[in-house]
């Protein structure tokens, strides 16, 4: 075990509270805010995609995406798995983007991505690990195809899954967390913007 892998693990359980300072200061900070018209736009399209590639994810996946322990699935290739080993954090990467250029904050994207990459660096290797234990020989395999953040195009496989889609319904609902802070952050996202300077 590694002395990241502690560290990982932590981050993994908490990581839905940990943008809460990050999501505070896109919200009240002011100084500093671009006069582009083009930035809010931009963050709402980024935030969107974000989102869209969570849900795909999470149709494969299925809940196990939420889970704050160790327990896991199948090792899944398929769909966005195909494409990025962690399309659910490809995702969280492109929401807070979008979430700090609609801010209009551009000084704190460079804040944002070291966050996201000490974060998210720290959790992926730790569920490498994790996963790895499980299925070494077929992770291996899967790690040597597909990158652990770039995408791969054309895809390892021909996107179908390998077990059945989860139903919307469930999707949704293990997702509610998550579309519920999107949606709040847009809705006071906009209300910043709307108040002007």
């Amino acid at each position: 075990m590694t002395a990241e892998a502690p560290t990982g693990a932590w981050l993994f359980r908490y990581r839905s509270f940990l943008p809460v300072p990050l999501a505070l200061i896109l919200l009240f900070v002011r100084k500093g805010q671009s006069d582009s018209t083009l930035v809010v736009p931009g963050g709402i399209l980024l935030v969107s995609a974000g989102q869209i590639l969570r849900l795909w994810a999470v149709r494969h996946i299925g809940t196990i995406s939420r889970t704050r322990t160790t327990r896991y699935g199948p090792l899944m290739t398929a769909g966005p798995y195909a494409i990025v080993r962690n399309p659910l954090y490809v995702g969280n990467w492109l929401l807070w983007t979008g979430f700090t250029l609609w801010s209009r904050l551009l000084w704190m994207l460079p804040v944002a991505w070291l966050i996201f990459f000490f974060q998210y660096r720290a959790i992926a290797r730790w569920e490498a690990s994790f996963i790895r234990s499980k299925y070494t020989t077929a992770y291996d395999k899967y790690a040597r195809q597909v990158r652990a953040w770039l995408p791969r195009w054309p895809p390892m496989s021909d996107l179908k899954p390998l077990l059945p889609l989860h139903p919307w319904r469930d999707v949704l609902f293990s997702e509610r967390g998550t579309l519920i802070a999107v949606l709040v952050m847009a809705a006071l996202l906009t209300g910043k913007y709307l108040a002007g300077d």
